[in-house]
């Protein structure tokens, strides 16, 4: 392959920064025509399809997506050369892109993300959201990974692969004041005011199941969708929480909550959804692969 031409490289970054032709062509002060075949030929050496089209506006492409990280990390090189000459060069950093579910625990995400949080070559950026906007992400490319404690329906149309990372049993937690001698867990259930997931989560599901086969009727004080939300009501000794230990390790860790129990047969899973892709992310397997034989994130 003879060598890549910088020019050509430039107009696709350019574009793919912009995400419309007609107004990059505007801001280079260039013809769409002659832009076009710039970045036509570098396709073309490439041996990919950088862009698709998507009404006015243009996609990058999972090569395009690669080719863009490249670039950006060519030109801001440049710039940085141009700015301090210094006596080394700059390390290439690599980059992770993350979405995590806006309600997912956040113990949970930095126990994913630890083996390469210390890593001077690499970057990570995480980006929260519903599921439905994360996979629309991880669908054009702009997400190499999303973390959720669903695993989101398959089908030919959406063709995810949702690797189970962890299982975390659910407790029933609260304050000391609240809990006193403890007691037998149905008493408890029954006796105190309860902090619970919303009815969507998998483990409300399974609360419901529990409490109706132990013939229980139990009081709510909260529904919560965000696990730092439970952490702060049960903290504040609203009531009784059932979550994962993992949400509020540090505060059990302290003493200032505690695990009165696990919960019969309750758990909560964490997924890691990817696509397949010709060109994945080297540094998603290495975080994926260990769990899937069996590790949990502690």
């Amino acid at each position: 392959m003879r060598a890549l031409n910088y020019n050509h490289l430039r107009y696709f970054w350019a574009v793919a920064r912009e995400g419309n032709l007609t107004r990059t062509a505007e801001k280079l002060r260039v013809s769409q025509s002659a832009l076009s075949i710039q970045i036509r030929k570098l396709e073309t050496q490439l041996g990919h399809d950088l862009f698709e089209r998507s009404g006015r506006q243009l996609r990058l492409t999972e090569a395009g997506r690669i080719a863009f990280d490249h670039a950006e990390t060519i030109f801001a090189g440049g710039a940085e050369l141009l700015a301090t000459l210094k006596d080394r060069p700059e390390d290439r950093r690599s980059i992770l892109r993350v979405g995590a579910l806006a309600t997912l625990s956040r113990n949970f995400q930095i126990g994913f993300l630890r083996p390469l949080l210390a890593r001077e070559d690499v970057e990570v950026i995480v980006r929260s959201g519903s599921t439905a906007h994360l996979l629309q992400s991880l669908e054009a490319h702009r997400l190499d990974v999303v973390l959720v404690n669903v695993a989101p329906q398959r089908d030919a149309a959406t063709p995810w692969i949702s690797h189970p990372i962890a299982e975390q049993p659910v407790s029933l937690i609260g304050t000391p004041a609240r809990i006193g001698e403890g007691g037998p867990l149905a008493r408890l259930l029954a006796r105190e005011p309860l902090v619970l997931p919303t009815m969507e989560s998998s483990v409300r599901i399974g609360f419901d199941a529990l409490i109706d086969r132990m013939g229980l009727r139990v009081r709510i004080a909260a529904e919560v969708d965000d696990m730092a939300m439970m952490r702060l009501l049960a903290r504040e000794d609203l009531g009784l929480a059932v979550v994962p230990p993992i949400v509020v390790k540090d505060e059990l860790a302290s003493g200032r909550l505690v695990e009165v129990e696990q919960l019969p047969h309750l758990s909560e899973t964490f997924f890691a959804v990817t696509m397949k892709r010709r060109f994945p992310n080297p540094l998603l397997r290495p975080l994926i692969a260990p769990r899937e034989a069996g590790a949990l994130i502690e």
